[in-house]
């Protein structure tokens, strides 16, 4: 399977769009959805997990994949929140008690799920015979 570009070699436009846009529009339908139905928000937040994952893999490794989770989940969690506040339906789906352990928490997953994206990217690359790695890049 072959990886994708890595983040850092992509334009400005495309990291603003990549990193920031489309964790925003995916967390404000996924907080549209926590007021209509609670299978489409899990719908939804089944596809952003994916997507975390594969975001990380456009990065060298996990701990760059887990960097990209962090910003990316914030992003998400954040317009999810302020979407689903913004609307006023009742929730169909538990958020928890506060917006703000909401959010810390899907954070903190996005981190996992970004790294663990970053890691299996390493480890396909390595396999390949690609070292990216700063131990490999003074080489």
């Amino acid at each position: 399977m072959p990886l994708p570009k890595l983040f850092r070699d992509r334009s400005r436009p495309a990291q603003a769009l990549l990193g920031g846009a489309v964790p925003a529009a995916i967390g404000a339908l996924a907080g549209l959805m926590v007021g209509i139905s609670a299978a489409g928000y899990w719908a939804i937040a089944a596809l952003a997990a994916i997507g975390g994952i594969l975001a990380g893999f456009e990065h060298r490794d996990g701990w760059g994949g887990a960097d990209r989770g962090m910003v990316g989940g914030a992003i998400f969690a954040i317009a999810l929140v302020l979407i689903h506040d913004l609307t006023g339906k009742p929730a169909k789906v538990s958020l928890g008690s506060s917006s703000i352990v909401f959010v810390i928490f899907v954070t903190i997953l996005s981190i996992l799920l970004g790294a663990l994206g970053g890691r299996l990217a390493r480890a396909q690359r390595e396999r390949a015979g690609i070292f990216i790695t700063d131990e490999h890049l003074a080489e």
